[in-house]
């Protein structure tokens, strides 16, 4: 059977200007002008679907800019931690992209499958040899959020943060669309890599951005992304006592994108049940140690 083609909105974004729509939508995002921000908000919850009644602030008007609503913190006991204390908690709301074992074979850390016929190394997704061969045989699971999510990101396991990089690239749409057709998406899109020490070892987490979407803060330094980066930014966290316990809040995208854990290998197991598409909520149990 021949592999469908990329669409004309596909093959377009090679040549769109990523940062300067980005740059453009960043501000149209946080205009306060009531009309406005009431238009763009009463078109997501309309054409999404979204369920205010899990909000702290159930009222989408009552948000001072569409992106303090796109935001929005969740209601009390909206979410809650797994019970079990070896489970790895889910780090956002959306749809699970891909998940499942790092295949390895010892000189790129491993690949990671971005959809069918699809993927990219551990190595360049890191943008750092040493870190991905960490995770050789490891874990991973990527989970797309849609304008429909909650878009707050928080901690799949309890740890200390030991670095991050903001590593510059394109801002490529992250819809499953662009994920079947474009080749290496994830590595070549800009992202902010957060590098953390566990109980049973090293883990990461990556907010990847994505084009109109490319905001990410996080809770130990704000704003991260913009600025854009035109070279590597590594910042080191040793010694400064920057610690998530599991389900703590890590960050956020100002405006929507796709997280993606990874897990040494023999340090956990993801759930056997959970497969490509499924839905998934901050919280529910995505794995457990390997006690």
């Amino acid at each position: 059977m021949r592999a469908s083609l990329p669409s004309p909105s596909i093959l377009l974004q090679y040549a769109l200007p990523h940062r300067l729509l980005s740059r453009i939508v960043y501000w149209a995002t946080r205009w306060t002008w009531r009309p406005w921000k009431n238009f763009l908000i009463r078109h997501v919850v309309k054409s999404y679907a979204v369920d205010m009644a899990q909000a702290a602030e159930p009222d989408a008007f009552a948000y001072a800019s569409f992106n303090a609503f796109f935001t929005r913190a969740l209601r009390a006991g909206a979410r809650v931690a797994p019970a079990d204390a070896l489970a790895v908690a889910c780090p956002a709301d959306g749809r699970v992209s891909q998940l499942g074992a790092i295949e390895s074979n010892g000189s790129d850390g491993g690949r990671i499958v971005q959809a069918k016929g699809q993927d990219f190394s551990v190595a360049e997704l890191l943008a750092d040899d040493a870190e991905a061969a960490k995770y050789a045989h490891g874990h991973f699971i990527t989970v797309y959020l849609s304008p429909r999510d909650y878009h707050r990101v928080h901690a799949p396991l309890s740890g200390t943060l030991r670095e991050t990089l903001h590593i510059p690239g394109r801002l490529f749409s992250v819809a499953p669309a662009a994920v079947a057709h474009v080749p290496r998406l994830f590595a070549r899109n800009e992202r902010m890599v957060c590098h953390f020490d566990g109980a049973h070892g090293p883990f990461a987490v990556i907010l990847v951005g994505a084009m109109l979407v490319s905001g990410v803060e996080t809770v130990w330094s704000g704003v991260e992304i913009p600025p854009y980066a035109s070279a590597i930014r590594r910042k080191d966290w040793r010694g400064k006592n920057v610690r998530l316990e599991r389900f703590d809040e890590l960050g956020r995208f100002n405006m929507g994108s796709t997280v993606i854990v990874l897990l040494p290998a023999g340090s956990a197991a993801l759930d056997v049940n959970l497969k490509s598409e499924d839905f998934v909520q901050v919280g529910q149990e995505i794995g457990r140690f390997i006690s």
